[in-house]
Protein backbone atom coordinates (compact mmCIF):
# COMPACT_ATOMS: atom_id res chain seq x y z
CA UNK A 1 0.00 0.00 0.00
CA UNK A 2 0.96 3.66 -0.34
CA UNK A 3 2.87 5.27 2.52
CA UNK A 4 0.45 8.20 2.45
CA UNK A 5 -2.32 8.45 5.02
CA UNK A 6 -5.11 5.96 4.42
CA UNK A 7 -8.11 7.39 2.61
CA UNK A 8 -11.72 7.03 3.67
CA UNK A 9 -14.84 7.86 1.71
CA UNK A 10 -15.71 10.53 4.27
CA UNK A 11 -12.29 12.16 3.89
CA UNK A 12 -12.89 12.54 0.14
CA UNK A 13 -16.12 14.42 0.84
CA UNK A 14 -18.75 11.65 0.90
CA UNK A 15 -19.78 10.76 4.45
CA UNK A 16 -22.23 7.84 4.25
CA UNK A 17 -23.48 8.35 7.83
CA UNK A 18 -24.21 12.02 7.18
CA UNK A 19 -25.90 11.11 3.91
CA UNK A 20 -28.11 8.56 5.64
CA UNK A 21 -29.03 11.11 8.33
CA UNK A 22 -29.99 13.64 5.67
CA UNK A 23 -32.07 11.01 3.88
CA UNK A 24 -33.81 10.14 7.15
CA UNK A 25 -34.69 13.81 7.64
CA UNK A 26 -36.20 13.91 4.15
CA UNK A 27 -38.17 10.73 4.84
CA UNK A 28 -39.51 12.19 8.08
CA UNK A 29 -40.63 15.32 6.25
CA UNK A 30 -42.57 13.12 3.82
CA UNK A 31 -44.35 11.43 6.70
CA UNK A 32 -42.22 8.30 6.52
CA UNK A 33 -41.82 5.36 4.15
CA UNK A 34 -39.58 2.30 3.96
CA UNK A 35 -36.11 3.80 3.59
CA UNK A 36 -34.62 0.33 3.10
CA UNK A 37 -36.70 -0.30 -0.02
CA UNK A 38 -34.87 0.11 -3.31
CA UNK A 39 -37.93 1.64 -5.00
CA UNK A 40 -41.25 3.20 -4.16
CA UNK A 41 -44.34 1.13 -4.88
CA UNK A 42 -47.94 2.03 -5.66
CA UNK A 43 -50.54 -0.58 -4.78
CA UNK A 44 -52.72 -1.60 -7.74
CA UNK A 45 -54.74 -4.31 -5.97
CA UNK A 46 -53.10 -7.55 -7.13
CA UNK A 47 -50.13 -5.73 -8.68
CA UNK A 48 -47.72 -2.97 -7.75
CA UNK A 49 -46.15 -0.21 -9.80
CA UNK A 50 -42.52 0.33 -8.84
CA UNK A 51 -40.60 3.59 -9.33
CA UNK A 52 -36.84 4.03 -8.86
CA UNK A 53 -34.60 7.04 -9.49
CA UNK A 54 -30.82 7.34 -9.50
CA UNK A 55 -27.91 8.98 -11.29
CA UNK A 56 -24.39 8.24 -12.46
CA UNK A 57 -22.51 10.33 -9.89
CA UNK A 58 -18.88 11.35 -10.27
CA UNK A 59 -18.21 8.65 -12.83
CA UNK A 60 -19.23 11.48 -15.16
CA UNK A 61 -15.98 13.26 -14.28
CA UNK A 62 -14.02 10.24 -15.48
CA UNK A 63 -15.98 10.25 -18.73
CA UNK A 64 -15.23 13.95 -19.19
CA UNK A 65 -11.53 13.46 -18.47
CA UNK A 66 -11.28 10.52 -20.88
CA UNK A 67 -13.46 12.23 -23.48
CA UNK A 68 -15.86 9.32 -23.87
CA UNK A 69 -19.47 9.64 -22.70
CA UNK A 70 -20.87 6.66 -24.63
CA UNK A 71 -21.11 4.25 -21.68
CA UNK A 72 -22.38 6.35 -18.77
CA UNK A 73 -25.94 6.13 -20.10
CA UNK A 74 -25.71 2.38 -19.53
CA UNK A 75 -24.74 3.09 -15.92
CA UNK A 76 -27.71 5.42 -15.51
CA UNK A 77 -30.13 2.74 -16.70
CA UNK A 78 -28.42 -0.02 -14.72
CA UNK A 79 -28.47 1.76 -11.38
CA UNK A 80 -32.25 2.16 -11.66
CA UNK A 81 -33.09 -1.22 -13.19
CA UNK A 82 -31.06 -3.11 -10.60
CA UNK A 83 -32.93 -1.40 -7.77
CA UNK A 84 -36.26 -2.55 -9.22
CA UNK A 85 -35.00 -6.09 -9.80
CA UNK A 86 -33.87 -6.31 -6.15
CA UNK A 87 -37.55 -6.02 -5.21
CA UNK A 88 -38.78 -8.52 -7.80
CA UNK A 89 -40.16 -5.80 -10.08
CA UNK A 90 -39.92 -6.05 -13.88
CA UNK A 91 -38.63 -2.81 -15.46
CA UNK A 92 -40.90 -1.42 -18.17
CA UNK A 93 -39.81 2.11 -19.08
CA UNK A 94 -37.15 4.73 -18.41
CA UNK A 95 -36.89 8.52 -18.62
CA UNK A 96 -33.68 10.51 -18.24
CA UNK A 97 -32.87 13.95 -16.88
CA UNK A 98 -29.85 15.77 -18.27
CA UNK A 99 -28.77 19.00 -16.56
CA UNK A 100 -26.04 20.79 -18.51
CA UNK A 101 -24.27 24.13 -18.48
CA UNK A 102 -24.53 24.61 -22.27
CA UNK A 103 -26.13 22.64 -25.12
CA UNK A 104 -23.70 20.13 -26.66
CA UNK A 105 -24.92 18.09 -29.60
CA UNK A 106 -22.05 15.59 -29.61
CA UNK A 107 -22.27 15.00 -25.86
CA UNK A 108 -26.03 14.46 -26.06
CA UNK A 109 -25.58 11.96 -28.88
CA UNK A 110 -23.03 9.98 -26.88
CA UNK A 111 -25.24 9.96 -23.79
CA UNK A 112 -28.20 8.85 -25.88
CA UNK A 113 -26.15 5.99 -27.30
CA UNK A 114 -25.50 4.60 -23.84
CA UNK A 115 -29.08 5.11 -22.66
CA UNK A 116 -30.38 3.22 -25.69
CA UNK A 117 -27.92 0.35 -25.12
CA UNK A 118 -28.90 0.12 -21.46
CA UNK A 119 -32.63 0.10 -22.19
CA UNK A 120 -32.15 -2.60 -24.83
CA UNK A 121 -30.11 -4.73 -22.42
CA UNK A 122 -32.89 -4.41 -19.83
CA UNK A 123 -35.55 -5.15 -22.49
CA UNK A 124 -37.57 -2.06 -21.66
CA UNK A 125 -38.75 1.11 -23.37
CA UNK A 126 -36.74 4.33 -23.43
CA UNK A 127 -39.45 6.95 -23.11
CA UNK A 128 -37.49 10.17 -23.47
CA UNK A 129 -36.85 12.68 -20.73
CA UNK A 130 -35.80 16.25 -20.04
CA UNK A 131 -32.76 18.38 -20.84
CA UNK A 132 -32.28 21.46 -18.67
CA UNK A 133 -29.68 24.11 -19.57
CA UNK A 134 -28.59 25.54 -16.21
CA UNK A 135 -25.38 27.57 -16.56
CA UNK A 136 -25.82 29.28 -13.19
CA UNK A 137 -26.22 25.95 -11.36
CA UNK A 138 -24.33 23.25 -13.25
CA UNK A 139 -20.69 23.04 -14.30
CA UNK A 140 -20.39 20.39 -16.97
CA UNK A 141 -23.40 18.13 -16.73
CA UNK A 142 -25.30 15.70 -14.52
CA UNK A 143 -27.25 12.67 -15.73
CA UNK A 144 -29.99 10.89 -13.79
CA UNK A 145 -33.09 8.91 -14.60
CA UNK A 146 -36.25 7.28 -13.38
CA UNK A 147 -37.40 3.75 -14.10
CA UNK A 148 -40.91 2.34 -13.73
CA UNK A 149 -41.82 -1.31 -13.50
CA UNK A 150 -44.56 -3.69 -12.48
CA UNK A 151 -44.96 -6.89 -10.51
CA UNK A 152 -47.73 -9.10 -9.26
CA UNK A 153 -47.99 -8.62 -5.51
CA UNK A 154 -47.07 -12.28 -5.02
CA UNK A 155 -43.87 -11.77 -7.05
CA UNK A 156 -42.41 -9.17 -4.71
CA UNK A 157 -39.49 -10.50 -2.68
CA UNK A 158 -39.56 -9.93 1.06
CA UNK A 159 -37.12 -10.48 3.91
CA UNK A 160 -34.33 -12.98 4.35
CA UNK A 161 -34.50 -15.54 7.15
CA UNK A 162 -31.83 -17.14 9.33
CA UNK A 163 -30.67 -20.30 7.58
CA UNK A 164 -30.94 -18.81 4.09
CA UNK A 165 -27.90 -19.15 1.87
CA UNK A 166 -26.48 -16.11 0.12
CA UNK A 167 -25.90 -16.36 -3.63
CA UNK A 168 -23.64 -13.73 -5.18
CA UNK A 169 -23.54 -12.60 -8.81
CA UNK A 170 -20.40 -10.96 -10.20
CA UNK A 171 -20.14 -7.26 -10.88
CA UNK A 172 -18.33 -5.87 -13.90
CA UNK A 173 -16.04 -3.71 -11.76
CA UNK A 174 -16.58 -0.57 -9.73
CA UNK A 175 -20.02 0.09 -11.29
CA UNK A 176 -21.23 3.62 -10.44
CA UNK A 177 -20.60 3.94 -6.71
CA UNK A 178 -17.57 5.11 -4.77
CA UNK A 179 -15.96 6.91 -7.71
CA UNK A 180 -15.06 9.88 -5.51
CA UNK A 181 -12.88 7.63 -3.37
CA UNK A 182 -11.55 5.71 -6.39
CA UNK A 183 -10.64 8.89 -8.29
CA UNK A 184 -8.94 10.46 -5.28
CA UNK A 185 -6.97 7.32 -4.48
CA UNK A 186 -5.78 6.70 -8.02
CA UNK A 187 -4.78 10.32 -8.52
CA UNK A 188 -2.02 9.81 -5.96
CA UNK A 189 -0.09 7.62 -8.40
CA UNK A 190 -1.78 7.56 -11.80
CA UNK A 191 -3.35 9.53 -14.62
CA UNK A 192 -6.45 8.31 -16.46
CA UNK A 193 -4.46 7.71 -19.63
CA UNK A 194 -1.90 5.48 -17.90
CA UNK A 195 -2.02 1.80 -18.94
CA UNK A 196 -4.09 -0.36 -16.61
CA UNK A 197 -1.51 -2.69 -15.00
CA UNK A 198 -3.58 -5.86 -15.43
CA UNK A 199 -4.43 -5.09 -19.07
CA UNK A 200 -1.91 -2.73 -20.71
CA UNK A 201 -4.14 -2.53 -23.81
CA UNK A 202 -6.62 -0.52 -21.70
CA UNK A 203 -6.10 2.68 -19.78
CA UNK A 204 -7.05 3.23 -16.16
CA UNK A 205 -9.75 5.63 -17.33
CA UNK A 206 -11.24 3.03 -19.63
CA UNK A 207 -11.27 0.48 -16.82
CA UNK A 208 -13.10 2.89 -14.53
CA UNK A 209 -15.69 3.47 -17.26
CA UNK A 210 -16.60 -0.23 -17.53
CA UNK A 211 -20.43 -0.08 -17.48
CA UNK A 212 -22.47 -1.27 -14.53
CA UNK A 213 -23.91 -4.77 -14.97
CA UNK A 214 -27.66 -4.94 -15.63
CA UNK A 215 -29.26 -7.74 -13.61
CA UNK A 216 -32.72 -7.92 -15.18
CA UNK A 217 -31.92 -11.41 -16.50
CA UNK A 218 -32.04 -12.81 -12.94
CA UNK A 219 -35.61 -11.62 -12.32
CA UNK A 220 -37.37 -14.90 -13.14
CA UNK A 221 -35.15 -17.19 -10.98
CA UNK A 222 -35.13 -14.52 -8.27
CA UNK A 223 -38.92 -14.65 -8.09
CA UNK A 224 -38.93 -18.45 -8.18
CA UNK A 225 -36.36 -19.18 -5.49
CA UNK A 226 -35.25 -16.17 -3.44
CA UNK A 227 -36.50 -14.82 -0.12
CA UNK A 228 -34.83 -11.42 -0.60
CA UNK A 229 -32.25 -9.63 -2.72
CA UNK A 230 -29.74 -6.81 -2.42
CA UNK A 231 -28.27 -4.57 -5.08
CA UNK A 232 -24.72 -3.89 -3.85
CA UNK A 233 -24.84 -0.18 -4.61
CA UNK A 234 -24.03 2.95 -2.56
CA UNK A 235 -22.84 1.81 0.86
CA UNK A 236 -21.24 -1.31 -0.55
CA UNK A 237 -21.84 -4.53 1.35
CA UNK A 238 -23.86 -2.82 4.08
CA UNK A 239 -26.74 -3.08 1.59
CA UNK A 240 -27.19 -6.70 2.66
CA UNK A 241 -28.80 -5.43 5.87
CA UNK A 242 -31.64 -4.07 3.73
CA UNK A 243 -32.79 -7.70 3.34
CA UNK A 244 -33.85 -7.73 7.00
CA UNK A 245 -32.44 -7.33 10.49
CA UNK A 246 -30.27 -10.43 10.59
CA UNK A 247 -26.56 -11.22 10.42
CA UNK A 248 -24.98 -11.75 7.02
CA UNK A 249 -21.85 -13.90 7.14
CA UNK A 250 -19.81 -13.91 3.92
CA UNK A 251 -17.15 -16.60 4.08
CA UNK A 252 -16.42 -17.15 0.39
CA UNK A 253 -16.96 -13.91 -1.55
CA UNK A 254 -16.56 -13.73 -5.30
CA UNK A 255 -13.15 -12.46 -6.43
CA UNK A 256 -12.74 -8.71 -6.74
CA UNK A 257 -11.58 -7.37 -10.08
CA UNK A 258 -8.01 -5.97 -10.19
CA UNK A 259 -9.24 -2.35 -10.26
CA UNK A 260 -10.21 -2.69 -6.59
CA UNK A 261 -6.73 -3.67 -5.41
CA UNK A 262 -5.26 -0.84 -7.49
CA UNK A 263 -7.56 1.65 -5.73
CA UNK A 264 -6.89 0.13 -2.32
CA UNK A 265 -3.13 0.18 -2.70
CA UNK A 266 -2.96 3.67 -4.17
CA UNK A 267 -5.20 5.10 -1.47
CA UNK A 268 -3.98 2.95 1.41
CA UNK A 269 -7.64 2.12 2.08
CA UNK A 270 -8.38 -0.52 4.71
CA UNK A 271 -10.44 -3.62 3.95
CA UNK A 272 -13.53 -2.58 5.89
CA UNK A 273 -13.67 0.80 4.14
CA UNK A 274 -13.34 -0.88 0.75
CA UNK A 275 -16.33 -3.15 1.49
CA UNK A 276 -18.39 -0.27 2.91
CA UNK A 277 -17.81 1.73 -0.26
CA UNK A 278 -17.51 -0.68 -3.21
CA UNK A 279 -19.12 -3.89 -4.44
CA UNK A 280 -15.71 -5.62 -4.42
CA UNK A 281 -16.62 -7.92 -7.30
CA UNK A 282 -20.19 -8.83 -6.29
CA UNK A 283 -22.93 -6.63 -7.72
CA UNK A 284 -26.05 -8.49 -6.60
CA UNK A 285 -26.85 -10.88 -3.73
CA UNK A 286 -29.88 -13.08 -3.15
CA UNK A 287 -30.95 -14.84 0.03
CA UNK A 288 -32.51 -18.23 -0.70
CA UNK A 289 -33.65 -21.19 1.43
CA UNK A 290 -30.89 -23.79 1.57
CA UNK A 291 -32.61 -26.53 -0.49
CA UNK A 292 -32.86 -24.20 -3.50
CA UNK A 293 -29.53 -22.39 -3.20
CA UNK A 294 -27.57 -24.52 -5.67
CA UNK A 295 -30.39 -24.36 -8.23
CA UNK A 296 -30.52 -20.58 -8.01
CA UNK A 297 -26.75 -20.24 -8.19
CA UNK A 298 -26.68 -22.32 -11.37
CA UNK A 299 -29.54 -20.39 -12.97
CA UNK A 300 -27.94 -16.99 -12.40
CA UNK A 301 -24.31 -18.00 -13.02
CA UNK A 302 -23.40 -17.12 -9.45
CA UNK A 303 -22.33 -19.08 -6.42
CA UNK A 304 -23.04 -19.47 -2.72
CA UNK A 305 -20.93 -16.94 -0.84
CA UNK A 306 -22.32 -17.08 2.70
CA UNK A 307 -25.39 -17.42 4.88
CA UNK A 308 -27.94 -15.56 6.96
CA UNK A 309 -27.74 -16.16 10.71
CA UNK A 310 -29.29 -14.84 13.91
CA UNK A 311 -27.98 -11.47 14.99
CA UNK A 312 -27.23 -8.28 13.11
CA UNK A 313 -24.62 -6.71 10.88
CA UNK A 314 -22.48 -7.81 7.96
CA UNK A 315 -19.16 -9.65 8.19
CA UNK A 316 -16.93 -10.60 5.26
CA UNK A 317 -14.23 -13.13 6.14
CA UNK A 318 -14.38 -11.83 9.68
CA UNK A 319 -14.27 -8.14 8.72
CA UNK A 320 -17.10 -6.36 10.50
CA UNK A 321 -18.78 -3.61 8.51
Amino acid sequence: MSDEEGLTYAATGVDIEESEAATAALVDAFGGFDADAYAGVIDLDDRVLGVATDGVGTKLLVAAAVGDHTTVGIDCVAMNVNDLVAMGIEPLGFVDYLAIDAPDEELSAQLGEGLAQGAAAADMALLGGETAVLPDIVTGYDLAGTCVGIAATDDLVGDAAPGDQLVGIPSTGIHSNGLTLARTALSREFDYDDPFPDDPDRTIGEELLTPTAIYSTVLEPLRRYASAAAHVTGGGWTNLSRMGDHRYEIGDPLPAQPIFSLVQDAGNVDDAEMHRTFNMGTGFVMAVPSPEAENLAADVEGRIIGEVTEGSGVAIRGIEL
